[in-house]
């Protein structure tokens, strides 16, 4: 697929982030791009910003939608069937993803917080690929570009904060997009597929996942607080004499930390993944940081977990990944 102008693509996560940077980049270069999320104000954003830049004939078209939701999911491919008057699309980027549920030894452990964050992270690439993957095979041309991760290979953090929900998710995303390329090939060989590594991209997915998995706007409850203060304490920042108000400025702190201090821009990552899929390549890794890490945990697979990865970190100059 080396141009996308005439093509349709849909995807999911669209309102911010690297899913906005796709959905511009993509009608730019002449595709009509469904996109779904579930904030409407984010994807209204999207949809301003790509119909000011969107050659003629390129048509946008948003969708609210909760990927976690095998009926919601369909229904969105409905929509997507009528509203862009077709029975197949090209390109399908799962990209839709949230940060969560951490712990899952502690009886502290946040149960619904994780099966939610399981739940979007592999369950909407999962009902996406159901829903929408017949309409890839459809085409004369497709291409599936599953969003995995850093911790898609390193399920870690750092060494004192458990990442579970999120790992074991962006685990099995890797795994069933390898798996797909062989099904691919032998079921509907003009359909390709990528699986997406990124590092650490700037993105407001630290302060979108609060949101989501908190269902409130993300506003610290009484009862996260109190969480958050037993975290804190357990991997040893002092928070005795901190007020609610202090950890609540932490947070909204460390989320804009996250998205503006990051090595690697969502446009850049967009870019990235978008001139990947054209070199019709599988596996992407998105960043300088995505590189250096997978080459130290290939390096010392068996040091990865017990200190011995992070000095060579510290050796090189790398960062554990952040999210």
């Amino acid at each position: 697929m080396e141009s996308f102008e005439g093509r349709i693509a849909v995807v999911t996560g669209g309102g911010t982030g690297m899913g906005r940077e796709l959905v511009l980049q993509l009608v730019e270069q002449g595709a009509s791009v469904a996109l779904c999320d579930v904030n409407k104000d984010n994807m209204g954003g999207t949809a301003e910003k790509a119909a000011a830049i969107a050659p003629e004939g390129v048509r946008i078209t948003t969708h609210l939608c909760d990927v976690a939701d095998e009926a919601d999911v369909n229904r969105f491919r409905d929509e997507v069937m009528a509203q862009h008057q077709t029975e197949h699309i090209n390109l399908l980027f799962n990209n839709a993803g949230v940060g969560g549920g951490g712990d899952f030894v502690s009886p502290d452990a946040d149960r619904g917080s994780w099966e939610r964050t399981f739940g979007i992270c592999w369950g909407g690439v999962y009902n996406c690929c159901r829903a929408f993957v017949p309409l890839l095979v459809a085409s004369d041309a497709g291409y599936l570009v599953n969003t995995s991760s850093v911790n898609g290979f390193y399920a870690s953090i750092g060494p004192d904060t458990p990442h579970t929900a999120y790992s074991a998710a962006k685990f099995a995303v890797k795994g069933f997009t390898e798996a797909l390329v062989t099904d691919f090939k032998v079921n509907a060989p003009h359909v390709k597929c990528a699986v997406v590594m990124p590092g650490h991209i700037g993105t407001d997915i630290a302060i979108n996942s609060r949101k989501i998995l908190s269902g409130n706007d993300g506003e610290l409850s009484a009862e996260d607080l109190e969480g958050m203060r037993k975290n804190m304490a357990r991997r040893g920042f002092p928070v005795e004499g901190a007020s609610d108000d202090d950890l609540r400025g932490f947070v909204k702190m460390m989320g804009e930390g996250f998205r503006d201090n990051a090595p690697t821009t969502a446009a850049q990552a967009a870019t990235i993944i978008l001139d990947a899929v054209k070199a019709e390549r599988w596996r992407i890794l998105v960043g300088d940081d995505a590189h250096e890490l997978d080459r130290l945990v290939r390096g010392n697979p068996e040091g990865a977990y017990d200190g011995s990865l992070f000095e060579l970190m510290s050796a090189t100059g790398a960062q554990p990944p952040s999210r």
